[in-house]
C-alpha cells in the first residue's frame, strides 16, 4: 500500500470513529504491518493536509481525532442556540486544584480553598468523568487520592497535563478562568434550572476552613511536598 492510500485509510477511520483512536487501534487497520513510527508519520502528514480547513486532526490524551477548529465554534453554536448549563465556581475551583496539584485528597483541597468540599462536588466531577480516585493516602482514615482522567484532557483538547494553561501569580485559583472557558461549552445534559440551583447550593453551603496560599513568598506556585505513599497521577501522555 502506498503512502496516499494509507493516509486515506487513516482519514476514513478517524472521520467515522465516534471517539479518539489510539495508535494501536490505527495500526490494526494495516494488520500491524506498519510500525508505530510509520503510522505516526502518516498522521503528521494527514494533519498537515488538513491545515487551513475548518476541521483539524489532533492528538489527545486518549487518541487521535478530527475536530472543529476553535475559531469556528461561534458559528457552530448557532445550530444549538441554547446556552449550556454552567458548573458552579466551587466545582470548577475544585477541578482546577485537582488538575494542578494531583494527586490530592479532599482535605488537601479544603486546605487550599479554605472551605469544606461538599460530597456532591466530588461526585459531580466523578460522574462527568473528569476525576477519579487512583489510590488512598496511608494516613488515618486512608482518604482517597484524586487525579484527573484522560476524558478531562480530551475535553480540554490536550494530550498531556504539561499542556495545561500556566498558573498566574496573584490570579484566580489555578487557571480557573482558563478551565472554565475551555470546559464549560461541553456541559452535561440536564435541566438548566436544576443545575443552576445545584450550583447556587454548592456555593451557598460552603463552610470556611483555614486557607493555604496557592503561591509561595517568591511568587512561584506553592506545590505541596509529595507524600512518598501517594501514587503518581495516571499517565496521560500521547497514547501508544
Amino acid at each position: 500500500m502506498n503512502t496516499q492510500d494509507a493516509k486515506r485509510v487513516l482519514e476514513t477511520a478517524l472521520i467515522c470513529a465516534s471517539q479518539p483512536l489510539t495508535l494501536r487501534e490505527l495500526r490494526s487497520l494495516f494488520a500491524d504491518e506498519l510500525g508505530a513510527d510509520s503510522v505516526r508519520s502518516l498522521l503528521d502528514e494527514l494533519s498537515r493536509d488538513w491545515e487551513g480547513r475548518g476541521v483539524e486532526l489532533v492528538a489527545l490524551a486518549s487518541g487521535w481525532r478530527f475536530q472543529s477548529r476553535p475559531e469556528l465554534r461561534e458559528y457552530l453554536d448557532r445550530l444549538h442556540p441554547e446556552k449550556p448549563p454552567r458548573y458552579s465556581r466551587a466545582v470548577l475551583e475544585t477541578l482546577a486544584i485537582i488538575a494542578y496539584r494531583q494527586p490530592v485528597t479532599r482535605g488537601d483541597i479544603e486546605d487550599i480553598r479554605g472551605v469544606v468540599v461538599a460530597s456532591q462536588i466530588v461526585k459531580q466531577l466523578e460522574d462527568r468523568g473528569w476525576i477519579e480516585a487512583i489510590g488512598h493516602r496511608e494516613t488515618p482514615g486512608r482518604p482517597a487520592l484524586y487525579a484527573t482522567t484522560k476524558s478531562f484532557l480530551d475535553d480540554l483538547g490536550l494530550a498531556s497535563l504539561e499542556q495545561l494553561p500556566a498558573l498566574e501569580v496573584g490570579g484566580e485559583p489555578p487557571a480557573f478562568e482558563a478551565l472554565q472557558g475551555r470546559l464549560l461549552d461541553d456541559a452535561p445534559e440536564g435541566a438548566p434550572g436544576e443545575l443552576a440551583a445545584d450550583a447556587a447550593a454548592d456555593d451557598a453551603t460552603e463552610v470556611p476552613v483555614p486557607s493555604q496560599s496557592l503561591f509561595g513568598d517568591d511568587g512561584t506556585p506553592a506545590l505541596p511536598n509529595p507524600d512518598p505513599n501517594d501514587p503518581p497521577p495516571q499517565p496521560q501522555s500521547e497514547p501508544a
